[in-house]
């Protein structure tokens, strides 16, 4: 099984405040995903960390079997994102 986004006890911190804590999940090659919660739910700092533009506080996460952490150029290579 490929899979195209990976990640392990994800976790973010602001100070105290836990944006995002201990994400766990996968995403296989081709597979449709959908990430929805209301707001304040974490998915943009969820996106941000594996978009390479925000460090974790803790946990493992690649994207296209690059660490988010040490391969920065080559996720950043491997998606396209848009902001607004």
């Amino acid at each position: 099984m490929e899979y195209a986004i990976e990640t392990e006890n994800l976790t973010k911190k602001f100070g105290d405040f836990f944006a995002v804590d201990n994400l766990d999940f996968t995403i296989e090659k081709g597979e449709i995903f959908g990430l929805l919660g209301p707001n304040g739910a974490g998915k943009t700092t969820t996106i941000k960390m594996l978009a390479t533009l925000l460090k974790p506080t803790s946990g493992f996460a690649e994207v296209w079997h690059h660490n988010i952490l040490r391969e920065h150029d080559a996720v950043r290579k491997s998606i396209g994102i848009v902001f607004r």
